[in-house]
């Protein structure tokens, strides 16, 4: 499977869209338009197993939803076991015609999105370490818009240049489609405006390093020097890494090269290639201050609905642990267990029909059950030394929310094995990023901290390495909604769970019928 890039763009908020996805491939497949909010149209979301049963080889599926109020950079990819390895590509909303972004209009839009890129199958080594009990091979490379670029052995000719005209503002639109890595990303020289995050306009903010973790998309201005700089510029990203687990430490690159001048005759001698200067692997003070630079831009015309009373709270403890090993078998897990991760120490296990689905037809036995814990199933210094058992219960167990429910979540990562970044998403909503810290939460001093004001609104943040992240949404769409850490390996381990919302009592608060081509498993 090639990367199957395709760019979708849409003229304008409140569009239809309507892809019909033929499977072509040995495997089952599905597609999730990630960040779309899916107001009432829950069947179209994508996920295998939460929202739908893929679609088989020879089969067919239709995806039918509306954008309703959403406009900028999301991105599609596959959204069953790790095929979004390949099958992934940009998704550009554009404000409704004739109105403005609230920044400069740039002279050109680019799309720049990271992959990741394994010379071996990835099907079988997730499917390997799922047996085993171990870890995944890394990857042997990071991709540029599909090239890995001129870092690598061998890969110079694979390079994405973009060719720049002096004097110019020109607006990247950054979306990170790596499978396991956060990424750092810099421009040589040049500064960056980060005016958009996640398809939500921001206060614009200058920087030289950008961080953005699977799943997110990031905006940024970019201005071009005013005259020809006698040089070209390597654009480059690298893993942000805080886990005690092996990673691919690689750079991927593009180039970042201006016209010449239109009255040079002489050839132009060969230009110097300057490099950027990129954060080492694990400063994660850099990504925290990265990461509360991002503020909703909160402006009349772009208000920031932050829910201001709270009807429910939930504290999820997020990370990895450990479950025994098979009768009969030797794993590779510590001391000959199985590595996993859980979702207040329930390692999600994937149901084998679809959970909206069974919902909707009042058919969950035997399924799901609702008894998603709200708390740590047990208190223990969450941050500090593990406690001794930290093997984790398996379960498909959601959440069950009422229509309209305003909903607070704080998500606390743990030092089980070893404390890491967890980028969280959320699908069907979008989430405002109330509040952020490090250590253990404290329910009775941290919350006089939280933004109600102008906090970022989101589809996916990083739940600090040894920290804790507080969201706040306000639960209006009807359906099953899948939440999950984007960094895969960690959701083939179970680091993942489901919220159902309930219709509510009016005709336009329920969710219709699902459709008569939905597949079926």
């Amino acid at each position: 499977m090639g990367n199957f890039q395709a760019l979708l763009s849409l003229p304008g908020k409140g569009d239809r869209v309507i892809v019909k996805v033929v499977n072509h491939v040995q495997y089952n497949v599905t597609i999730h338009w990630h960040g779309v909010r899916q107001l009432r149209s829950g069947w179209a979301d994508g996920p295998a197993y939460i929202t739908q049963c893929p679609i088989q080889t020879g089969q067919s599926y239709v995806y039918n939803f509306t954008i309703t109020g959403q406009r900028g950079t999301l991105f599609w990819h596959a959204h069953i076991s790790w095929l979004r390895v390949t099958l992934y590509g940009p998704m550009v909303i554009l404000p409704k015609r004739g109105v403005p972004y609230p920044f400069p209009q740039p002279f050109k839009e680019v799309p720049i999105i990271f992959g990741e890129w394994w010379k071996a199958d990835t099907e079988t080594i997730i499917n390997q370490a799922l047996q085993t009990g171990g870890a995944p091979n890394i990857s042997d490379a990071y991709t540029f818009n599909g090239l890995p670029g001129p870092l690598y052995n061998c890969s110079s000719k694979d390079t994405f240049k973009l060719k720049v005209k002096p004097g110019k503002t020109y607006l990247l639109r950054l979306i990170n489609a790596a499978l396991n890595d956060e990424l750092f990303f810099s421009i040589a020289n040049h500064n960056l405006t980060v005016v958009e995050a996640d398809a939500v306009y921001v206060k614009p903010f200058k920087t030289n390093i950008v961080l953005i973790t699977p799943g997110q998309t990031t905006n940024v201005l970019l201005k071009t020097k005013h005259r020809h700089p006698n040089a070209t510029f390597l654009m480059a990203a690298r893993p942000y890494a805080t886990g005690p687990a092996a990673f691919d430490n690689s750079t991927t690159a593009g180039i970042l090269e201006y016209h010449p001048p239109s009255n040079t005759t002489k050839k132009i001698n060969k230009l110097t290639l300057l490099k950027p200067k990129l954060p080492v692997f694990n400063d994660t003070k850099l990504a925290t201050s990265f990461s509360r630079n991002i503020r909703s831009l909160n402006s009349a015309k772009f208000p920031a609905k932050v829910p201001q009373k709270v009807d429910k709270h939930f504290f999820f403890t997020v990370g990895l642990g450990l479950s025994p090993c098979p009768k009969n078998q030797t794993c590779q897990g510590p001391n000959n267990t199985m590595l996993e991760a859980s979702v207040n120490n329930v390692s999600f296990v994937m149901p084998t029909t679809a959970l909206l689905q069974s919902h909707f037809f009042n058919q969950s036995r035997g399924v799901y059950t609702t008894d998603f814990p709200t708390n740590p199933p047990f208190k223990f210094n969450y941050t500090g030394n593990p406690p001794n058992n930290i093997m984790v219960t398996g379960g498909t167990k959601v959440a069950v929310l009422p229509f309209n429910t305003s909903v607070e979540l704080v998500m606390q990562d743990t030092s089980i094995i070893g404390a890491e970044s967890h980028p969280l998403h959320l699908h069907g909503f979008n989430f405002f990023v109330v509040g952020l810290g490090f250590g253990n939460y404290n329910s009775k001093t941290d919350p006089a901290k939280f933004n109600l004001v102008d906090p970022a609104e989101r589809n996916t943040v990083g739940v600090p390495s040894g920290g804790w992240v507080a969201i706040r949404f306000l639960a209006d769409n009807p359906g099953v909604w899948f939440m999950h850490c984007h960094l895969e390996v960690h959701t083939s381990w179970g680091l993942k769970m489901a919220w159902i919302v309930m219709d509510g009592k009016r005709r336009h608060q329920k969710l219709p019928p699902p459709p008569s081509d939905l597949p079926k498993c």
